[in-house]
């Protein structure tokens, strides 16, 4: 269960990557729309730099077995998923209407349901994989 979540861990940020890359191809913050309705940037940078500073420490755990690491890594994977969970309800919804889906669905919706939902599927294992090698 340790290397599966790695594996979708690895897979859910090679499709963030694309998304990032994707965004900023189109004009990222420049090419935002109103003041009203722009997506906050602290929320596209902290959230890809916690999930792949959480990656680092679930390699560290499988390195060295500790599972301190486990639980740090699960730790900060909380604070990217809420930030996630963000960017997703911001896309999906938009604040004052269709300004902001428009920008996201630029990015196309199966990249982005495949990254939420992989993300919701890397944040259960992980969480279940440190439970159980917590007590086991």
């Amino acid at each position: 269960m340790r290397f599966a979540a790695l594996i979708l861990w690895s897979g859910t940020a090679c499709i963030g990557v694309y998304l990032l890359v994707a965004w900023l191809a189109r004009g990222g913050i420049r090419r935002q729309p109103t003041k009203v309705t722009r997506y906050p940037v602290i929320l596209f940078f902290s959230h890809p730099v916690l999930a792949l500073t959480g990656l680092a420490l679930w390699i560290r755990y499988l390195a060295v077995g500790e599972i301190v690491y486990a639980w740090a890594a699960f730790g900060v994977l909380c604070g990217s998923a809420l930030l996630g969970f963000a960017l997703f309800t911001r896309w999906l919804t938009g604040i004052g209407g269709k300004h902001v889906r428009q920008q996201g669905e630029q990015l196309g919706v199966w990249p982005v349901l495949l990254h939420g939902l992989a993300g919701l599927a890397t944040f259960i294992l992980v969480l279940i994989t440190a439970t159980i090698m917590s007590h086991g």
